[in-house]
């Protein structure tokens, strides 16, 4: 019997979708329907021109009927924000406008912090026994399975949605003594 407080909560139901953001490629992952599982599902090449990379998403969220989008934020070691969390923001954003124009509507779309996840991918697929030249293929993928993973976690442990959600303004924490 676990000890009172230890109990995981229950997971909201509903497939996730998770997604990292390279420069060149766009690794997708899904979840279970419970919330409990990420799985890879493909990479899609990026197309800055024509965007066919955020239609192949939005095709694949409508697709599972998916509950939210998941987003790597790619931060810094010290936890700050550089080039590459902005240009993750900004495909987060564009995706955002692409699904609240499909017919699924304005699928909520969060980024959570993926530190190293492509670091873990790579070490995982060496690990696993993955050719090196194999990597390219499928370590988008395996970083996205890390990203959704562990956002699924999270909410597990905590019984909240994680990160941040993409279109609402950030909290701000009051300064201690300070009314907001």
């Amino acid at each position: 019997m676990p000890e009172k407080g230890t109990a995981e909560r229950t997971p909201r139901r509903g497939v996730r979708i998770g997604v990292d953001v390279g420069e060149a490629r766009v690794g997708v992952a899904m979840s279970d329907p419970h919330g409990l599982l990420a799985t890879p599902v493909e990479t899609v090449a990026r197309d800055l021109e024509h965007a066919t990379d955020i239609d192949r998403v939005v095709q694949i969220v409508s697709e599972a009927q998916a509950l939210e989008v998941v987003v790597g934020l790619p931060r810094s070691l010290d936890g700050s924000e550089g080039p590459a969390a902005d240009k993750a923001r900004s495909w987060a954003r564009s995706l955002g406008q692409a699904l609240s124009e499909a017919p699924i509507g304005n699928t909520p779309i969060r980024l959570v912090d993926e530190r190293l996840t492509t670091v873990d991918a790579h070490r995982g697929l060496r690990e696993s026994g993955v050719a090196g030249r194999r990597h390219r293929d499928v370590v988008d993928q395996a970083a996205a399975v890390l990203i959704l993973q562990t956002a699924l976690d999270t909410e597990r442990a905590t019984g909240r949605p994680p990160g941040e959600r993409v279109g609402r303004p950030r909290r701000r924490t009051p300064r201690k003594g300070k009314k907001a």
